[in-house]
């Protein structure tokens, strides 16, 4: 067995009724950043203090009921400045923890590097409050990776970490006089003077420099330069003057930032939907592993409900036909969708069922996503089309009924109440009688948020997925027509052709009815238009990204 982790044992009789406090490093941006010891901590929080910039990435790994007191500024200069300062960190802190509570508190990036942890450890210290350190991905660290820069090579590169906020005169002389690796910490318009002070340093003007914002998130974005050029380089892109000037950027100075082994390694910005706003109009329980693939391709998912599931307006349909199950009725159970899995499973939960009842029954499953629903459930399907994934792919392989081999002629088919007739038509037509019992009810569900609805019309989305006609009908019904400029993407025939009916132009077609495939399909169309791009010598830019002067029209 292996020995518990320092870290993860429980606190030690002497801190019983005490508080405690962990430090907690959030990393640059990325919630996949956070470490398995950070997870574990969150989840054993009863308070949890956190910077603005990571609230949202450690407030989900944190149970149900956690106090998450607010972090002031002090004042508005500091906001201006890209440096607030948070004015009650180590009060809430300490008060939280001298009630005998637990706290998390947690900064961006590493504890010992980024911020001022240091100085509220040295508070908890003075006061006899228990504390751990767990760090987390400094963000100097971070960002470079996954821009695609390295900090050191076989040679071993020395590195110089500088926060040109705090840096003096000293240490611009030491680092310019280095020919290692220099990381800056800085704003977007400070970038140039840290350039600057670099040159006067002594380092050359022609040294490569590389400049990320929003680093590790989906709005990241690095710029390739010289020490010497880094100024004109933001003028002709009309990167500055802006409005986020102050926001903070990482800045690597030396040979191994060079832009052509940068653009071999550029990993994270390279991604084939890297930034853009993909629309999931789903049931909000279907649309989770859609968006982690979406998330996997660099896209920020959006999900909006478009159909609401409810429980079917006469139950007593649902009921006889599962007791009809359990009793040995059927020789077959078809299942059409992962609402119908669910549908049953919970009806089942209700009368104190598990699996076993589907002993003796043979099991049916329309594709791999409801295949996956009822392993999830404990049964294995005993048929899946082995060709398209859809009813009539089901009777496509559907034995006929033979009186001889099958001692009963009756199939069990749980399903939405606006399903198609095929499934039924074909298993009749093959001999077999039909319970075709409503499982589920689906209706069009309540409209977005405004900004949704406006993001939507305006532009703001660069791809909605289709995963059936009733999301095109549902969608438009209740927050209008996708902009022109959206790609639309449909996982088949059927649903393409609603979509061209309600005047949207489909640019993305499944190879296979599979909400993956779809955004199989959607990946591989937003990797050609970046090839494209490339080949012609064009910035890469998402559909929503209108060329200056362009006209936007709106669909109405």
């Amino acid at each position: 067995m292996n020995p518990t982790s320092p870290t993860t044992s429980p606190l030690s009789p002497a801190f019983a009724g005490h508080g405690h406090v962990t430090f907690l490093g959030a990393g640059p941006g990325d919630p996949g950043l956070l470490t398995l010891r950070a997870v574990e901590a969150l989840a054993g929080a009863d308070v949890l203090i956190a910077e603005p910039e990571v609230l949202e990435v450690v407030r989900g790994h944190a149970r149900a009921g956690v106090s998450t007191p607010e972090l002031t500024i002090v004042d508005e200069a500091s906001t201006t400045a890209g440096v607030p300062v948070l004015r009650d960190a180590a009060n809430l802190v300490m008060e939280a923890a001298r009630g005998g509570r637990r706290v998390v508190r947690a900064v961006t990036g590493d504890p010992g590097l980024d911020g001022n942890a240091g100085a509220e450890m040295l508070v908890c210290a003075a006061e006899g409050i228990p504390f751990e350190v767990v760090p987390g991905v400094a963000t100097a660290v971070g960002v470079p990776a996954y821009a695609g820069v390295p900090l050191r090579d076989a040679q071993g590169t020395d590195v110089r970490f500088v926060d040109a906020r705090t840096a003096d005169e000293r240490c611009w002389t030491e680092v310019g006089a280095s020919d290692g690796t220099v990381v800056v910490s800085t704003s977007l318009d400070s970038v140039a003077a840290a350039a600057g002070e670099l040159v006067a340093a002594g380092r050359k003007p022609d040294t490569p420099l590389t400049v990320t914002i929003g680093g590790t998130t989906t709005r990241q974005r690095t710029w390739n330069a010289t020490l010497g050029t880094i100024a004109q380089v933001f003028k002709q892109g009309k990167v500055l003057p802006s409005p986020e000037g102050h926001r903070p950027v990482i800045a690597v100075v030396g040979e191994r930032s060079a832009p052509a082994q940068r653009d071999q390694l550029s990993w994270f910005e390279s991604k084939p939907l890297f930034g853009w706003r993909v629309l999931v109009p789903r049931t909000k329980e279907q649309a989770a592993s859609l968006s982690d693939q979406l998330r996997s391709y660099g896209a920020v998912p959006h999900e909006v409900p478009t159909i609401a599931v409810e429980p079917p307006r006469t139950p007593q349909q649902m009921e006889r036909a599962v007791k009809g199950l359990v009793t040995g009725r059927y020789e077959w159970i078809a299942f059409t969708s992962v609402n119908a899995v669910k549908a049953v499973r919970e009806k089942f939960e209700e009368y104190g069922l598990d699996a076993r009842a589907f002993a003796g029954i043979k099991v049916a499953a329309v594709g791999e996503q409801t295949a996956a629903a009822l392993v999830d459930f404990g049964v294995k399907p005993d048929l899946v089309p082995s060709g398209e994934q859809s009813a009539a792919g089901l009777l496509e392989d559907w034995p006929p009924y033979d009186p001889v081999f099958d001692p009963i002629d009756r199939v069990f088919l749980p399903r939405a109440d606006i399903a198609t007739e095929t499934l039924v038509a074909g298993l009749i037509e093959l001999g077999w009688e039909v319970d075709d019992v409503t499982a589920y009810r689906t209706v069009r569900a309540s409209p977005p948020p405004a900004d949704t609805r406006e993001a939507i019309k305006g532009g703001g989305f660069d791809a909605v997925l289709f995963t059936s006609s009733s999301t095109v009908r549902n969608l438009v019904g209740i927050a209008g027509k996708p902009h022109n400029v959206t790609v639309i993407a449909c996982i088949g025939p059927a649903t393409a052709k609603t979509a061209e009916e309600h005047g949207l132009r489909v640019d993305v077609l499944s190879p296979e009815p599979s909400v993956h495939k779809l955004a199989e399909a959607l990946a591989d169309f937003g990797l050609r238009r970046r090839e494209a791009a490339l080949e012609a010598g064009d910035p890469v830019t998402r559909p929503s990204e209108r060329r200056p002067g362009a006209r936007r029209r709106r669909t109405t």
